[in-house]
């Protein structure tokens, strides 16, 4: 009885690796994912309507799972000129090694710019919540009419007083802690959101909206708004600049390739069923007068506290993951002085510093010049532009093609030697020139609404 039992654990050891694993890889990928996105659904699904806006989320959710499952096969190339084979730990490691230095190139302009483009999202939505907060206590004491405006700017600067003291923090993108209060935080705004939407819908009895959207003054306008609807879309879904740093976590057996796709198959499943139930709560709940960040455009009201709560967590989410995404444009850019100017006193430690209770760490005047001068171009973005909706479609339109369909598509080609002109290469090819188009679409819309807000 006693082999049996041995053998018995023996051969479930292999299936709790692997579920560790995935879950392991799980909470990165949710942290990384489930954002700021989440929160713009309602909104984007009121523009496009019940029909095409879910259809819309569904269609590029399934762009993201082709582009992860193309990704994945990376890992590991092998260089058929020179039979080695190289261990690509990041997306642009992949792009340079198998598409050579120009594209390398292309693809790190593109990779910085994501990552930037990224930390002005946070510092816009995050000051966005905390002002939310406020407001939601000042409606609470003084009535749903009552004059709460304040001004962005000034929870932008606290924002980024925050991230000054941060961001001297070195490699704390590594801690697996982060990851998983990030996601936490993610499942419980979520969950706030689509709450507080069904109980308005049950409450009143009745299901907003209609097939075709928000009606608008002219079709130029619904064109844009349609345009701009989409770019929030796709920019809930680019992650594709994570996935190889999530699998070179991974342990083997079985192969990271297979716990990678498990991974994104589970992990994009969860999130469309997220945006798919925050979007469409939030649109029944109001119709037309969805607000364009369902937590913080004041469609709810009551119980305050529980907006609030909601808004907290959105924050708290966001201080670690501006960290987790600016670590590595810091990492980055210090390793490439480091080795272009290995004698520099810039590199020298010039004392210690104590920040949120953690570990003293040597500081160095290139840290503290570089990140701080970078955390306060996020803020000065962010102040210049502070329009969640357009920044998002605006985003997601300059990245989503090239990183998450283009570049996936040509590595695919090249490592599998599809031949030009064959009908896998026709159907690679069609589908690539398809989302560019989309992309364009949705970039001349996210374009327009910018200029629109910013200048009149």
């Amino acid at each position: 009885m006693a082999r049996v039992d041995c053998n018995q654990e023996e051969e479930e050891s292999p299936l709790l690796q692997t579920s560790h694993q995935i879950l392991k890889a799980l909470a990165h990928f949710i942290a990384g994912v489930i954002g700021s996105g989440v929160l713009s659904m309602a909104w984007s699904i009121a523009q496009l309507g019940w029909i095409a806006g879910p259809l819309s989320i569904i269609l590029i959710a399934f762009f993201a799972l082709v582009s992860a499952f193309l990704i994945s096969n990376f890992h590991v190339y092998p260089n058929p000129t020179n039979g080695n084979t190289t261990m690509n730990r990041s997306f642009l490691q992949a792009v340079h090694t198998i598409l050579g230095y120009k594209n390398g190139l292309v693809c790190g302009c593109l990779v910085y710019f994501s990552l930037f483009k990224t930390g002005v999202v946070y510092v816009i939505t995050s000051a966005t919540c905390i002002r939310a907060i406020r407001q939601s206590n000042c409606y609470h004491e003084e009535g749903h009419e009552a004059a709460c405006e304040y001004e962005n700017k000034y929870y932008m600067l606290l924002f980024g007083i925050v991230q000054l003291l941060a961001s001297q923090i070195p490699n704390i993108f590594h801690t697996k802690w982060l990851s998983i209060i990030a996601a936490t935080m993610s499942f419980t705004y979520s969950f706030i959101g689509i709450g507080l939407g069904l109980a308005q819908v049950i409450g009143r009895g009745k299901i907003e909206g209609s097939i075709n959207g928000i009606s608008t003054a002219n079709p130029t306008q619904k064109v844009w708004l349609v345009a701009q609807a989409i770019g929030d879309i796709a920019f809930s879904f680019t992650f594709s600049l994570i996935l190889l740093e999530i699998q070179s976590t991974l342990k083997s057996p079985p192969s990271q390739k297979v716990t990678m796709k498990r991974t994104c198959t589970i992990a994009i499943f969860i999130t469309t069923s997220f945006y798919l139930l925050s979007g469409a709560s939030g649109y029944a709940a109001f119709g037309d007068s969805t607000p364009g960040n369902i937590l913080t455009g004041f469609g709810f009201y009551e119980p305050y506290w529980l907006v609030d709560f909601g808004n907290a967590c959105i924050v708290l989410h966001l201080v670690g993951g501006y960290q987790i995404y600016s670590q590595t444009l810091f990492a980055i850019a210090e390793r490439w002085y480091a080795e272009k100017f290995p004698e520099s006193a810039l590199t020298s430690d010039i004392g210690s510093l104590k920040v949120l209770g953690l570990p003293k760490f040597r500081v160095n005047p290139l840290r503290l010049c570089f990140r701080s001068t970078y955390v306060i171009s996020t803020m000065a973005v962010g102040m210049l532009f502070p329009y969640f909706n357009e920044v998002l479609a605006f985003s997601g339109s300059i990245i989503f093609w090239p990183l998450t369909i283009y570049f996936p598509v040509e590595m695919y080609i090249v490592q599998q030697k599809i031949v030009g002109w064959s009908s896998r290469w026709i159907v690679l090819q069609v589908y690539s020139t398809f989302c560019l188009l989309v992309t364009m679409f949705t970039l001349a819309g996210s374009i327009e609404g910018l200029v629109a807000k910013r200048f009149g």
